[in-house]
């Protein structure tokens, strides 16, 4: 069965452990939160300055201004690394939230796509050059790096035929092989009693005939000891199968 195919925006492929947050509706926009005379305004009036009643551009800049937050270095810090990684990781979220809800949106879904390589490169340049700030990043962004595969295979129908071959065939053997050691196990108990007679008859003939001896009496009971455990064995297990028949 072909597995199903993962688009490149979802956050599966992107890295991100966390989804665009729902921010209250009645929070007042960006600009407007630190306003005097909103303070004393009617609600009427203040919840049209609220994000409920506003563009979704306004609700993704707050988010933006939360990402940045958790990695700047100072308050009027937004061309560092970290903030640029902020600044994006916030605006990819966005777009996947969008993405959801629109999913043939070609253009969007181009944007996003460059967007994840963009953060994917600024991150690798981080990884190779300062990794203590990588997994700080990676941790407050709830973040997963995924890097690029060093070896690139096509997969072809060739070779997807080559592997199912491969696995038919191991499970044949296996099966076969499963096969003869039940065929085994089932003679074992008939073998070990030949054994045991054909000991017991070379010994008493050597004895009785005067030349050394070659088959010693605790090899006799070994054998004597492993068959009689290997019969009791049986023996349990074929009646715990009967009772669960009665059952």
């Amino acid at each position: 069965v072909r597995p199903e195919k993962i688009p490149c925006y979802k956050p599966e492929k992107s890295g991100d452990l966390q989804a665009m947050p729902k921010i209250a509706g009645t929070e007042l926009m960006k600009g407007f939160r630190e306003s005097k005379e909103l303070e004393t305004a009617n609600e009427h009036v203040r919840n049209l300055f609220s994000i409920e009643h506003n563009r979704r551009r306004e609700m993704v800049e707050i988010f933006k201004e939360d990402m940045v937050r958790r990695v700047y270095r100072h308050e009027l810090d937004y061309g560092s690394m970290e903030a640029k990684l902020g600044l994006m990781t916030a605006r990819i979220r966005s777009l996947q939230e969008y993405m959801e809800q629109f999913p043939r949106q070609s253009v969007v879904k181009v944007q996003l796509k460059e967007l994840i390589d963009k953060r994917k490169r600024f991150l690798r340049y981080l990884r190779r050059w300062d990794y203590r700030r990588f997994e700080y990043i990676l941790e407050k962004l709830d973040l997963v790096y995924k890097p690029y595969p060093t070896k690139f295979h096509w997969i072809t129908r060739k070779d997807s035929l080559r592997k199912l071959t491969d696995i038919h065939c191991e499970q044949i053997k296996q099966n076969r092989l499963e096969e003869y050691r039940q065929q085994l196990e089932a003679q074992q108990i008939d073998f070990l009693e030949k054994k045991l007679n054909n000991l017991e008859l070379i010994r008493k003939e050597q004895i009785e005939c005067q030349v050394p001896v070659t088959v010693e009496a605790e090899q006799i009971k070994a054998v004597r000891k492993q068959y009689e455990e290997l019969k009791r064995k049986r023996e349990a297990i074929a009646e715990s199968k009967r009772e669960q028949e009665d059952a």
